[in-house]
C-alpha cells in the first residue's frame, strides 16, 4: 500500500522541480504556492472561492490561533479543516517566526520561548513540545518544527548559535510529533546567509529524518539578490526525494526565481494583503488602483485574467470601490492576486513538465518588464 504521505517527482527542467505530495486530504500540485489564512480565513476570501484560484493547500498560523480562539477550542469544535470549512490540505507553522517579531517581551532559553501575547498581554510559553501539541490539536496535514529565526543582519556568531539551537529543537519537534500516519513534520534549514551554516544545518535535519524540509532564515530583510545566492545552493542540501519549501516568499519574481532554484513550495501574505491595499499583480507588473488614472478606465486590469475582477469588472470600477473604502474591493483585488499567482505555478508546472522553463521564465520576465498597459 502506498504511503499516506509521500512526494512524488514527475519532472525536472534545470533545478526546477514538479512533482506531486500526496496526502489523505488530496494531491498537492508543485510548485505550489500557498495562500495564507493566518487567523483560520484568507482575509476577504471564501474557502471556496479561494479554492477556485487553483489553490490546493492553506497555510494556518500556530501562534495566532494559540492565542485566538485557542487550539484547544478548535480541536474541541472539530478541527481546523472543519471550523474553517477547507477539507483540504492545511499546514501550520511553528509560530516561532510570530514569537519573535510580533510577542512583546520574550524571553529565550533552551526550553523554548516565554513571551506576552499582543491581544492582551496575557503571558504563553511556546516549546517544541507546546508547538507539536498544539499542531496536532488543529490537525493540520503538514506540521513545522519550532525554530528560532533571528532578523539580518546578524553576526556569524549569533547565526550559529541560533541555528544550533533550532537543529536541537528541530529533535525534540521530531520526538513530539511521535506517530501520526497521513502526517507530515517538516525540518527547517537555519544558518542565515552562511554556506557551510546552512550545510550543516541540512546534515543535522537529515540525520534526524523529516518528510520534507523547508529552507527558513529568507525574506527577513536581506534582499532578493541575497536570498537567490543562498537558494543557488542550499536546496541543493537537502534530500532530492523530499519537497522543499522556502517559507514567507514572495513576490511573482521571488517565487519564479525560487522554483529555478530547487524550491517545490512557497507562502505568503502579499497577494490578500496587497489586495486590500489597493494593489494588483498583473503579468505587466504591479497596479496601483488607487491612482487617479484609472477613475475613467473601462478596461479590465488583466485582458487575458479570468477572474471574477477582470471578467465582471472596469479599473474605473475598481478605482472607485477601493476609494470608497467600499468591502468589495479588497475581496475582488485579493482574489485577482490569488488567482494570478496560481497561474504562475501552473505555467511553471506545465513549462518544467514539457521542458521549456527557461523560454517560459524569459517570456515571464520580458512582460512584466512591459509595465501597464498606456493610459487611456
Amino acid at each position: 500500500m502506498a504511503e499516506l504521505f509521500n512526494f512524488e517527482l514527475k519532472a525536472t527542467d534545470g533545478k526546477a522541480r514538479t512533482g506531486v505530495i500526496n496526502t489523505p486530504r488530496g494531491e498537492i500540485r508543485t510548485p505550489a504556492f500557498m495562500p495564507v489564512g493566518t487567523a483560520a480565513t484568507v482575509k476577504a476570501m471564501l474557502p471556496e472561492s479561494v479554492r477556485a484560484t487553483g489553490a490546493d493547500i492553506l497555510l494556518g498560523n500556530t501562534y495566532h490561533l494559540m492565542l485566538r480562539p485557542t487550539a484547544e477550542r478548535i480541536d474541541r469544535l472539530g478541527g481546523l479543516h472543519k471550523f474553517m470549512n477547507w477539507e483540504r490540505p492545511i499546514l501550520t507553522d511553528s509560530g516561532g517566526f510570530q514569537v519573535m517579531s510580533l510577542a512583546g517581551l520574550r524571553k529565550l532559553t533552551e526550553k523554548g520561548v516565554t513571551f506576552k501575547s499582543h491581544i492582551d498581554g496575557s503571558k504563553h510559553e511556546l516549546t517544541p513540545e507546546r508547538s507539536m501539541e498544539i499542531q496536532r490539536l488543529l490537525g493540520s496535514d503538514i506540521v513545522m518544527c519550532f525554530d528560532e529565526c533571528p532578523a539580518l543582519p546578524a553576526d556569524r556568531k549569533r547565526i550559529a548559535e541560533s541555528m544550533q539551537l533550532s537543529m536541537r529543537w528541530a529533535e525534540r519537534s521530531r520526538d513530539a510529533f511521535g506517530d501520526r500516519p497521513g502526517h507530515a513534520l517538516f525540518g527547517i534549514m537555519q544558518g542565515g546567509l552562511e554556506q557551510d551554516l546552512r550545510e550543516e544545518s541540512a546534515e543535522a535535519l537529515k540525520k534526524t529524518g523529516f518528510e520534507g524540509y523547508a529552507v527558513g532564515g529568507l525574506a527577513v530583510g536581506e534582499g532578493q539578490e541575497a536570498m537567490f545566492d543562498c537558494l543557488d545552493y542550499a536546496p541543493g542540501f537537502l534530500p532530492e526525494d523530499k519537497p522543499r519549501y522556502l517559507m514567507g516568499v514572495g513576490k511573482p519574481d521571488d517565487i519564479v526565481g525560487a522554483v529555478a532554484r530547487g524550491i517545490d513550495m512557497m507562502d505568503c501574505v502579499l497577494p490578500s494583503r496587497s489586495g486590500r491595499t489597493g494593489q494588483a499583480f498583473t503579468r505587466h507588473g504591479v497596479v496601483n488602483i488607487k491612482n487617479a488614472r484609472h477613475q475613467d478606465d473601462p478596461r479590465p486590469l488583466d485582458e487575458q485574467c479570468s477572474c471574477p475582477a477582470c471578467s465582471s469588472y472596469s479599473r474605473a470600477y475598481l478605482h472607485h470601490v477601493f476609494r470608497s473604502n467600499e468591502m468589495i474591493s479588497g475581496m475582488l483585488l485579493t482574489w485577482h492576486n490569488l488567482h494570478y499567482f496560481q497561474d504562475i505555478m501552473q505555467g511553471m508546472r506545465d513549462a518544467i513538465a514539457a521542458g521549456i522553463f527557461e523560454a517560459w521564465q524569459a517570456d515571464f520576465h520580458e512582460t512584466r518588464a512591459q509595465g501597464d498597459i498606456e493610459r487611456l
